[in-house]
């Protein structure tokens, strides 16, 4: 802290902010990267107000970006701030924003760890930011897992996860998951990608289910990127190096009309200590291990979701997502598991308010369910689950992610 204080710069940004003042005056620059420019327009006496206007501006966003670096480092707690300045730095100029007609750029708070900091494309596209919220929503699903995982990613949410011994064997699954979905998604994993894992990729296409438009992981060797390449011209292809344990970052923004609302990061964890088993029938060693694996897979499934997964593999077979009814979710994931619900473990990322669901589950021949619980209805929900001989687990905390 001693040292921090020392380094806090007065004199300059005083003298930044009293030049920026008086821009009709005083030429305020900031930037290095406007010496040449500045230097051109200064022997050709085209410094107009417009440009000291400009410049100005630029030098008060400059200051304001200090600063609220500095509040950061004091304050520790951004919830409780009663003024709250976000820094960013800008980073890309996206290829456009949610649609063609839409300008964006992607900016990045100073010293963070995101994995999204050191994102390097190799070839193909530029991102969209579509793209580049997919990639994201990749990155929150797989950094949950120490073991090796990949996440197809579609519109900001999954449509596979899935983990394996291997890239290949995790990518296959997360494919295979949802293979109509997947056309046109975008695929991130924990792991670098190898000539095997790369050979899935190409598998996919000339099965004739189609292409992916973005690719991104840790890293990818030489004969795997090469082979990548041939696939798709157009396919980006994108490296983040390692994804850290845990982000630096203690919140998470969500932005509104006008404002922005900012909450503790949710950190998933596994709970068992305080996960209850409330029907007759206990889970099995591999049940509950499925379940663990299903209660962080649904911690990144847009909300209401209810997901399927398999009943011995560590991967989705169904995901129903951002639904306004439970009950639909439900329908979803299980139409899409199809033939894998029989054995197959369902989690829902908040409690049943009614038995419908889990009574649905039992036609299905699902074996056991992970639910959040605390339902006026939870007796009858479970009163359900016991009728089926489905064992049932209630975290006793919630799973949305918006």
């Amino acid at each position: 802290m001693e040292d921090a204080i020392e380094n806090i710069d007065i004199g300059g940004p005083v003298m930044v902010r009293s030049a920026a003042k008086n821009f009709k005056s005083v030429l305020i620059i900031v930037d290095p990267n406007d010496y040449g420019r500045i230097e051109e327009l200064l022997k050709t006496n085209r410094i107009d107000l417009k440009i000291r206007q400009n410049m100005a501006a630029k030098a008060f966003a400059h200051t304001a970006f200090y600063d609220s670096q500095i509040g950061k480092f004091l304050r520790k707690d951004a919830i409780s701030a009663l003024e709250l300045t976000i820094p960013g730095r800008r980073t890309i100029d996206l290829r456009y924003g949610e649609n063609p007609h839409q300008a964006a750029t992607f900016y990045l708070t100073p010293n963070t760890n995101s994995p999204l900091a050191k994102l390097k494309k190799m070839t193909g596209r530029d991102l969209s930011l579509i793209n580049l919220t997919d990639i994201n929503a990749g990155l929150e699903s797989v950094k949950l897992f120490k073991e090796i995982s990949a996440a197809v990613i579609k519109h900001n949410t999954p449509c596979g996860l899935a983990l394996g011994k291997t890239s290949r064997e995790a990518l296959e699954r997360a494919i295979e998951a949802d293979p109509e979905s997947a056309f046109g998604g975008v695929i991130v994993l924990n792991n670098p990608i190898d000539i095997n894992a790369a050979h899935v990729l190409s598998a996919f296409k000339k099965a004739g289910r189609g292409n992916f438009d973005i690719i991104a992981a840790p890293k990818i060797n030489s004969s795997a990127f090469e082979y990548l390449k041939d696939i798709r011209e157009s396919m980006g292809i994108y490296v983040f190096e390692k994804i850290p344990n845990e982000s630096n970052d203690k919140t998470n923004i969500k932005w509104l009309d006008g404002g922005f609302i900012v909450q503790d990061n949710d950190k998933v964890k596994k709970g068992l200590s305080k996960w209850k088993i409330v029907t007759k029938r206990k889970p099995t060693k591999l049940q509950l291990t499925q379940m663990e694996i299903a209660w962080k897979f649904i911690a990144r499934v847009k909300s209401n979701s209810v997901i399927i997964v398999d009943g011995k593999l560590p991967m989705t077979r169904g995901i129903g997502s951002g639904q306004t009814s439970r009950f639909r979710s439900t329908t979803i994931a299980l139409e899409q598991a199809g033939k894998f619900t029989d054995g197959a473990i369902l989690a829902s990322d908040s409690f049943f308010p009614f038995n419908d669901s889990v009574m649905l589950a039992a036609k299905h021949k699902i074996s056991a369910i992970i639910q959040q619980g605390g339902s006026i209805n939870d007796s009858a929900s479970i009163s359900a689950a016991d009728k089926a001989g489905i064992s049932m687990i209630l975290t006793g905390t919630r799973a949305f992610w918006h």
